[in-house]
């Protein structure tokens, strides 16, 4: 089903979408073609989240800083 298609559809949720992929279309379409990942930077993230957690409550921010620095 192309956008036109989907843009002709009573669904208005489905038509605002469709809108909205027009409206961004070269961002879109770099974003899909694109060889660039952020799959490492999110990992990262995701670590960092888990560290803080686990000491919530219990460290400050320099302990937290040094357990991101030095764990593998």
């Amino acid at each position: 089903m192309c956008i036109e298609q989907v843009r002709k559809n009573d669904l208005p949720a489905l038509r605002q979408f469709a809108d909205g992929l027009l409206h961004d279309r070269d961002a879109v379409v770099a974003g899909l073609s694109s060889t660039w990942s952020s799959g490492q930077v999110e990992g990262q993230v995701t670590r960092v989240k888990l560290l803080k957690r686990s000491g919530y409550g219990r460290a400050k921010l320099d302990l937290l800083r040094t357990r991101i620095l030095l764990r593998p």
